[in-house]
């Protein structure tokens, strides 16, 4: 995907491709690390690249599941940023890419009007409203990705140097140009 969400002259589709572009971002901050450095920790956080993805498909499942009131009724919201002994950089991305196509297919078809209960007794939640709608809800979900996708930058910056536009020009196979060199790995020997 270029550095930019392509242009759609229909809102629901271009709020798909923001989000898109956010989720290919965040995926990109793993390209071409070991399962040791997607689970290290080494900013002043306890976030790690993989941990973050993780976090974002739990949190799309939930915001899908509010959408369609099927709700997880699941409580582990904090404990989603940390990878578990099985969880692998290709487990956590099939789970990410899962709920994409799930959040993606739900959402081609439904009313962007259409009301989403918001849940009560959650602090960061307003007390006061009743309803958000599905197209505050996507709008949300690219808000939530682009934040982590900046956390995943700087985590991953930490881990190895990489940054954001050299690692998509690595993943997605772009040549190296006056402007932009593609990620490769550093040479441990030198």
């Amino acid at each position: 995907m270029p550095g930019n969400a392509p242009v759609h002259a229909a809102e629901r589709d271009q709020l798909l491709a923001f989000l898109t572009q956010q989720r290919e971002a965040v995926r990109n901050s793993v390209y071409g690390l070991t399962e040791e450095q997607a689970r290290a920790t080494p900013s002043a956080s306890s976030l790690s690249v993989g941990g973050l993805i993780k976090h974002l498909a739990y949190v799309e499942r939930n915001w899908l599941g509010l959408i369609l009131q099927t709700p997880s009724g699941d409580d582990l919201y904090m404990d989603t940023f940390a990878l578990k002994d099985n969880d692998t950089i290709a487990t956590v991305l099939a789970g990410y890419d899962e709920v994409a196509r799930d959040t993606n297919r739900t959402l081609t078809d439904i009313d962007l009007d259409q009301p989403v209960p918001v849940p009560k007794g959650v602090p960061w939640h307003p007390a006061d409203l009743e309803f958000w709608t599905v197209r505050w809800v996507l709008l949300h979900l690219i808000e939530e990705t682009a934040r982590h996708a900046g956390h995943a930058d700087i985590v991953r910056e930490t881990v190895d140097g990489a940054t954001a536009m050299p690692l998509m020009a690595a993943a997605e196979g772009w040549p190296a140009s006056d402007w932009l060199k593609p990620w490769q790995p550093r040479d441990e020997g030198a």
